[in-house]
């Protein structure tokens, strides 16, 4: 095809994108696009790689992220490229304070790290994926990396698994997490993690989420470090369910039923 034809051709998909752009959804589809862009490592994006990441033209990626800079959610740094702004950050504590568990979940985890040595978390169920809502690491170099905000597949690692056992539509089945009211996960995310999960009870028996103990596989893994991380994260569950007005019994009978049998082979 000769240059011009090209060039006439790159201008035409660029005004039917723009056009596209025009309509309410289209905008808010493509900015959420831009957000979303930004990966938990990316401090900084280029025009040309945020264009190439959601298959924006430059023209209409400039103009959302104008509009994004503007509204406090994209800032344009000096050399020109582009970091997420401070709006998020708002909005992520609102989020938090939605849930009013923070004054409860936020010391237990501290709580648990400190005991336990490795990252303590809470998760809540956000459609087909779970969400890390607080989270408390441990001084130590090596640790399992969990992000706030950050979601993670559902169907994989030990607070996915009990917050699938206990939704609403009962996805995937999980009866044995049902019963016994913990998970333990060995590499199913990452091969080098292990994690221990329970569910935090609130009042009417709703799950609130799922309080999760993650760390090295090589330090969580073996049967007797996961035993005792379950147990930890249990009577954490416990304390959290009965502070926020839940029945907690039925983790007090899953302490006293810890067996080492159920944790051979981690």
């Amino acid at each position: 095809m000769p240059k011009k034809n090209i060039e006439s051709s790159e201008r035409g998909h660029e005004a039917a994108e723009a056009n596209g752009a025009g309509s309410g959804v289209a905008v808010l589809d493509r900015a959420f696009a831009l957000l979303a862009a930004f990966g938990p490592d990316d401090d900084r994006l280029s025009l040309t790689e945020l264009a190439r990441r959601t298959d924006l033209y430059k023209s209409t990626a400039l103009r959302l992220l104008g509009a994004l800079e503007h509204g406090g959610f994209i800032r344009k740094l000096a050399d020109g490229s582009y970091a997420v702004g401070p709006a998020p950050l708002r909005l992520a504590a609102v989020y938090q304070r939605s849930y009013h568990v923070g004054h409860v979940i936020e010391p237990l985890l501290k709580q648990l790290s400190v005991a336990t040595g490795e990252t303590a978390s809470f998760y809540v169920r956000h459609g087909d994926a779970r969400v890390a809502l607080f989270r408390a690491e441990p001084s130590r170099s090596v640790r399992a990396a969990v992000v706030i905000g950050q979601q993670y597949t559902l169907d994989q690692g030990a607070s996915g698994k009990v917050l699938c056992a206990f939704s609403a539509d009962k996805a995937g089945g999980h009866e044995v997490i049902r019963r016994q009211l913990w998970s333990l996960s060995r590499g199913e995310r990452d091969p080098d993690t292990a994690s221990v999960s329970a569910p935090v009870f609130g009042v009417g028996g709703e799950v609130m989420g799922a309080l999760a103990i993650s760390g090295p596989r090589t330090r969580l893994g073996p049967p007797d470090a996961m035993r005792e991380a379950c147990r930890q994260v249990l009577e954490a569950a416990r304390e959290a369910s009965r502070q926020l007005g839940g029945d907690a019994t039925g983790l007090d009978a899953a302490l006293r039923a810890l067996k080492d049998e159920d944790f051979a082979g981690a």
